[in-house]
C-alpha cells in the first residue's frame, strides 16, 4: 500500500495534526491491507513513505524511528546494488543500523514499545501480542492483581535500569506467564504483591556500565524478535 498525500492529509484532518499520532493510525491502515512492495520502500525517506509505515507496523512508531532509522535506513538501500529480498531482511538491516547508535538513540526505541500490562494505547499488534484485546470473543482478560503486579514490576526494572523499558519477546505467553519471567529477570521471589519489593529497594545498574549495556544488548534484539514475529501473523517473509 502506496501512503500517498492524499490519505495522509484524511487521517491528519480526522486525527489531528499530530504526526506521530497519525502514524499509529496509517499502520493500523496497512494491517487491515498489507505491506508495501519490497520495491516501493526504497522510493521515500519521508514520514509518509512505504519504508516509514513498513517500519512503523513492525518495530511500534516512534520519533526516533520516524526522523532518525527511516532516512538512514532509506540512504543505506538507496545507495545498495542489491535489493532487500524479504521483510526479514529489512527488519535485520534496521536492527543493525540501530546497534551503531548511541545508547541514548537505542533506548529510545526500546521505548516506542508499551510496558507489558498496559491496556490503552496498544497498537494492533501489540494488543494482539499482550492478549488484550478483549473485544476478540476468545479473548480472556487478564486479572486486575495480574496487571498491578505487572505495573509494580515495570516500575521496579525502570529503577534497576534507568533510560530502559522492560521489553521481552511475549511468543504466546500469558501476562501470568510473563510476571514470573520478569521476576526472574530481576531475581526477585513469585509474588501478586503490588508494592513488594519497595521501589526503593532496587538498585540502579550505573548507565552505560556492562551490565546496562547488555540489557539494552537484549531489549534490541527482543524488538528484532518481536518485528518478525509480526511478519508471521502478516503471513509474509
Amino acid at each position: 500500500m502506496l501512503v500517498t498525500n492524499e490519505i495522509w492529509s484524511v487521517v491528519e484532518l480526522a486525527f489531528g495534526p499530530n504526526r506521530d499520532c497519525c502514524a499509529s493510525i496509517l499502520c493500523i491502515l496497512i494491517l487491515l491491507m498489507e505491506l508495501p512492495s519490497l520495491e516501493a520502500i526504497r522510493s521515500s525517506s519521508s514520514n509518509e513513505s512505504p519504508l516509514a509505515f513498513t517500519l512503523a507496523s513492525l518495530l511500534e512508531p516512534s520519533s526516533v524511528l520516524l526522523h532518525t532509522l527511516v532516512p538512514q535506513l532509506y540512504a543505506k538501500l538507496k545507495n545498495s546494488s542489491s535489493l532487500v529480498k524479504s521483510y526479514t531482511q529489512l527488519i535485520d538491516l534496521a536492527i543493525e543500523q540501530v546497534r551503531t547508535w548511541d545508547q541514548n538513540l537505542q533506548a529510545q526505541v526500546i521505548s516506542g514499545h508499551p510496558r507489558i500490562g498496559e491496556t490503552k494505547n496498544l497498537s494492533t499488534f501489540s494488543a494482539k501480542e499482550q492478549g488484550a484485546n478483549h473485544r476478540h470473543p476468545t479473548a480472556t482478560p487478564t486479572p486486575p492483581d495480574i496487571l498491578a503486579r505487572l505495573a509494580h514490576l515495570n516500575a521496579y526494572y525502570e529503577r534497576r535500569y534507568p533510560k530502559l523499558v522492560y521489553i521481552v519477546f511475549v511468543n504466546g505467553r500469558s501476562r501470568e506467564e510473563i510476571v514470573r519471567v520478569l521476576e526472574d529477570h530481576l531475581g526477585l521471589e513469585h509474588s501478586l504483591s503490588i508494592d513488594e519489593p519497595p521501589l526503593d529497594a532496587a538498585v540502579p545498574v550505573e548507565i552505560e556500565s556492562q551490565k546496562w549495556l547488555d540489557e539494552l544488548e537484549r531489549a534490541v534484539e527482543a524488538v528484532g524478535l518481536i518485528a518478525k514475529s509480526r511478519l508471521v501473523a502478516l503471513g509474509v517473509e
